[in-house]
């Protein structure tokens, strides 16, 4: 893959016109974007279709937390869609892991992805939640549970990012929020790092937000990003 293949845009905003406007500005540059569930309630699952149209690969961060009839049952209508990855909350356990890897079957081109610990959360989060040992000690967990059930990869801070790559191994995917450019604070993420840190450790995909997004010159600052990768 190139730099350009490995950077997904997250397009992180409440209405469609702003989202189509910032692909339209990047062009054929990115091929690859993230919705979330912001933009998937506000612009609804014909913006992902709009999407695939203009030939864009989708990064459906779904987050997915229910029984596993139902997570199935998600996974069906993404790979639907026509997305290229999905992602499952690996607190839900090896039943719903297995129940989205099994619906994905059906579409060649989806890959599930097992969410470990959000990049906001911190060693004090878990604890508050009763969850013993570091972050770094639930991620590795989780993603042991993720491999087991069949998940291609996993999404975790670009921190975590050599201790998966050496758990996991050459072939996983490994995607990484909370990437941003020296000099630009990534505000949702307490695990952050830049994008040739969290590439040099291990990460296959990185996210980038508001540095891309929210950029006086998005194409500009998505090259930047590339050529930080390039590096």
């Amino acid at each position: 893959m190139t730099a350009a293949q490995r950077v997904i845009v997250a397009l992180d905003f409440d209405n469609r016109a702003a989202a189509e406007a910032l692909v339209e500005r990047l062009g054929r540059e990115c091929g690859f974007y993230k919705v979330g569930l912001e933009l998937l309630t506000a612009a609804g699952p014909e913006f992902v279709r709009w999407l695939v149209g203009r030939e864009k690969r989708v990064f459906l961060d779904l987050k997915l937390f229910e029984i596993p009839n139902s997570v199935a049952g998600a996974v069906r209508a993404a790979g639907a869609l026509g997305v290229s990855m999905v992602t499952v909350h690996a607190m839900g356990g090896r039943g719903i892991l297995a129940a989205a890897v099994g619906a994905a079957k059906e579409f060649p081109e989806l890959r599930v992805l097992a969410l470990t610990v959000v990049t906001s959360m911190t060693d004090a989060d878990l604890a508050e939640l009763g969850i013993a040992g570091s972050t770094e000690t639930q991620v590795l967990r989780l993603a042991r549970l993720a491999r087991a059930a069949g998940c291609a990869g996993v999404v975790a801070s670009p921190q975590e990012a050599a201790l998966l790559r050496a758990e996991l191994g050459e072939a996983a995917l490994i995607v990484t929020p909370g990437v941003a450019q020296p000099g630009v604070t990534a505000t949702d993420h307490a695990r952050a790092a830049t994008p040739q840190a969290a590439f040099a450790a291990g990460a296959s995909h990185l996210v980038v937000g508001r540095g891309v997004a929210r950029a006086a010159d998005p194409p500009a600052a998505f090259r930047l990003v590339c050529a930080d990768l390039a590096r």
